[in-house]
């Protein structure tokens, strides 16, 4: 599963390496993003391909009363998304989350009492983009909407495996050719050849 990123860029380097503008890039905070704080993150989705946005992390379905849901939607098994009630009604609403890095932990005893901390990055350092799904949900409440997302995950595959204790899962990563293909609904069948340019670096 993932639940941290990261994100150092700037608004401007983010235009620049995606070559579309930042919607309201003043209120993009860049740094470390914890999925069970719920936090505004830059995605591209493909309602509005030639724009980045900030959509909060936790999706939430258009059936949903509140967003209590949010803390079961981070993560969305790409395996079962079209049995998965909160997420097969959105299948079509493809989104890229924007990253330079995310972060796991490895359990260093059965229990998982003690864990080591690892952030995936490329070497060089490079923003690249993970698979999600998105959803604009209208509280029932006060009328609000909110632009809500989730990451897709896969089964952990090369380097990733040698992280995971029991679940064995990773996020959907793109490379920059297959990024449009998702936006347009494409199956993106992923050999993550390109893992061998990815640094996992232990943390301490």
């Amino acid at each position: 599963m993932c639940f941290t990123t990261q994100q150092t860029r700037s608004a401007l380097q983010l235009e620049h390496r995606y070559q579309i503008p930042f919607y309201k890039s003043e209120t993009f905070q860049p740094g470390l993003f914890r999925g069970f704080a719920f936090p505004q993150t830059p995605v591209i989705c493909n309602a509005q391909p030639h724009t980045i946005e900030c959509f909060q992390w936790g999706l939430i379905p258009s059936w949903a009363k509140d967003s209590n849901i949010q803390k079961y939607t981070l993560n969305a098994r790409f395996e079962t998304l079209s049995e998965k009630p909160s997420f097969k009604n959105v299948l079509h609403q493809r989104c890229l989350v924007l990253i330079d890095a995310f972060y796991e932990w490895k359990w260093l005893d059965p229990k998982g009492k003690k864990k080591q901390a690892y952030r995936i990055q490329f070497k060089n350092q490079d923003v690249f983009s993970l698979g999600g799904l998105w959803n604009s949900w209208t509280n029932p409440q006060t009328g609000c909407s909110v632009n809500t997302y989730t990451l897709i995950t896969q089964e952990a595959q090369g380097i990733m495996r040698d992280l995971h204790s029991q679940t064995l899962r990773m996020p959907l990563i793109l490379d920059k050719n297959q990024e449009a293909l998702w936006l347009n609904g494409a199956s993106v069948n992923n050999a993550h050849s390109f893992l061998e340019g990815f640094a996992v670096d232990a943390l301490t």
